[in-house]
């Protein structure tokens, strides 16, 4: 989904506002414990408020459920294959996390790292334009950015057969940016690539995997109105054997077992991190906002992701130890539908609001605890097997910005983030990454609160300052990326500030989205290599800002040469 650039905004590093009703450092009291997402930034088509309805306002939590209604590449890599193939201009885009091994970055500042297209590597398992490949990569080196990320696509490697993976394009990319000297981001992509913001090209989930889910539907996350979502699997299941014998979480763990032996050879040298993928967009959070066939539009609330049979059953259950039987039957029906705004429903509206009472606190409880559960299991899985090899493990949350600065946060609810004017939900995910050392990776750091719409109380800014005291509170690593492609200065500036919130805070690593042709156009790449050159000097640098941009027009005259041989490549 594209935004428009006065739907784009930037982070602040002041803290949060006492009226935000978060707690600055703690979880609340309420009983249980909860989880947070982040997510990618919004379309520009801001909608209207959806009027609210007679018969969904007299419903209270937990009425009976309406009556079933069975509906039916990632965007950003489309549009960079056309670009890369008409112009010579490039649209890319980069993100950051922190460079080496477990043990920290070297030096002050922060890595910049550059996000690959998401085609990199094509359904016959090669190298995407391998000439304008090598090209940008010598480019990316030669303006000082640490490394890139890849997505290692599950739908790719173990696409015709269970067990069976073909590594194909990825042992080549991976040895081309050995040759070049940068460092890698490998995402194992468990999800499917289309239909979320951004994607520009379909990887859909391997067959045999998608063969097992239409003999048996409820694998899929399901909404109440009985709408199934193929991005990924339902976390319902993650412990069931139903993927040919093996469980969900087994047959992540084997990938991941099957990638460390096969590039043994590059981890903690040249694959110095890997972001393990948890949802939708790789995102630890539930498809709450899909996108596709305009389900949901900016900025909605979406909706609950719990009627699956499994997910279900383990509601049933808890209610049933809870001693409220009658709430194990359904999720909330008063919560309104996809494009609600929170004021539409009786669950999530300011005053007495169902989200605030015994009943919701059960459920949301119970409903992001099953979301941290989730990470918790992969993360696990993926320390112990890269456990000793120089790697970092990363896990991405989403920037779930608008409608922050209402009561309930009801776009955070609906995805798994138990984050509302009283609690603070992202303080849970950070403890449960910090218990495996892994990195916390958070959206939406370019973003500013007056780019985006006021009318739903988007605060992007003040979101991250939330996310940046839970993992300094956790103890944990935290690493960003933007949420949409960006060249002006103004995103670079505010990312500077959030990346380097003191002289002793800064972030691990900085991802930039993405590497296409936009972003070798001559004035684009001119600001991107003095933002790299200014995230790798760091905020105590002995340098005024003025020689900092000296030496990066140095930098951009030295590239120049690779650049055009990248535009050129790109456009054959």
């Amino acid at each position: 989904m594209a935004m428009s650039l006065n739907q784009i905004g930037a982070l602040s590093g002041t803290p949060i506002a006492t009226d935000s009703g978060h707690t600055a450092g703690g979880e609340s009291t309420t009983t249980a414990v909860s989880a947070s997402a982040v997510w990618r930034s919004p379309p520009a088509n801001i909608r209207v408020s959806v009027q609210k309805q007679g018969a969904e306002m007299d419903r209270l939590s937990p009425s009976p459920p309406m009556s079933p209604v069975r509906g039916g590449m990632r965007a950003d890599l489309s549009v960079a294959c056309q670009a890369l193939m008409e112009a010579p201009t490039e649209e890319v885009v980069v993100r950051e996390h922190r460079s080496g091994g477990v043990g920290g970055k070297e030096g002050k500042g922060v890595p910049v790292y550059v996000m690959m297209p998401l085609d990199s590597v094509t359904m016959g398992n090669g190298v995407n334009r391998r000439k304008a490949m090598n090209a940008s990569l010598q480019a990316l080196k030669s303006a000082g950015v640490e490394g890139i990320m890849m997505d290692v696509w599950w739908g790719l490697v173990e696409r015709e057969a269970p067990g069976e993976y073909n590594w194909g394009g990825y042992a080549e990319l991976l040895e081309m940016a050995k040759k070049h000297g940068l460092k890698v981001q490998a995402v194992m992509s468990f999800h499917q690539c289309g239909g979320n913001v951004g994607d520009s090209c379909t990887i859909p989930l391997p067959k045999w995997v998608l063969e097992e889910i239409n003999n048996d539907p409820d694998l899929a996350y399901t909404d109440q109105w009985g709408r199934r979502n193929n991005e990924y699997l339902s976390l319902g299941c993650d412990t069931i054997p139903c993927l040919k014998g093996r469980t969900p979480i087994q047959c992540y763990s084997d990938y991941m077992r099957a990638f460390k032996d096969k590039f043994s050879h590059l981890l903690g040298d040249t694959i110095v991190e890997i972001q393990v993928g948890m949802g939708p967009a790789g995102e630890l959070r539930y498809p709450s906002y899909p996108e596709k066939d305009g389900v949901w539009r900016f900025p909605g609330i979406g909706a609950f992701q719990c009627y699956d049979k499994y997910m279900l059953s383990s509601l049933k259950a808890a209610a049933e130890s809870y001693g409220k039987p009658e709430w194990g039957g359904t999720g909330p029906t008063d919560a309104g539908e996809y494009n609600n705004w929170p004021e539409d429903t009786n669950f999530f509206k300011k005053e007495s609001g169902g989200w605030n009472s015994e009943y919701g606190d059960f459920f949301l409880s119970w409903y992001s605890q099953m979301l941290l559960d989730h990470g918790e299991r992969i993360v696990s899985s993926a320390t112990s097997i890269f456990k000793n090899l120089g790697v970092k493990i990363s896990v991405k949350v989403a920037g779930i910005h608008w409608h922050y600065g209402t009561r309930s946060h009801a776009p955070e609810l609906t995805a798994g983030y138990y984050n509302t004017r009283f609690r603070d939900g992202y303080l849970p995910i950070a403890k449960m990454l910090g218990r495996h050392g892994a990195v916390f990776n958070f959206t939406c750091i370019e973003m500013r609160d007056h780019e985006q719409p006021q009318d739903a109380q988007c605060s992007p800014e003040k979101l991250v300052q939330q996310v940046a005291m839970a993992t300094r509170e956790a103890g944990v690593e935290l690493a960003g990326e933007n949420a949409l492609p960006r060249y002006d200065e103004f995103a670079h500036e505010q990312i500077l500030n959030a990346a380097s919130l003191s002289e002793n805070d800064e972030m691990c690593a900085f991802t930039y989205l993405r590497m296409n042709p936009d972003l070798f156009h001559p004035e684009n790449w001119r600001k991107f290599v003095g933002f790299v050159k200014k995230m790798k000097e760091g905020r105590d640098v002995d340098k005024c800002r003025e020689e900092v941009e000296r030496e990066a027009e140095h930098f951009v005259h030295m590239t120049e040469p690779l650049v055009q041989e990248a535009a050129v490549a790109l456009m054959h």
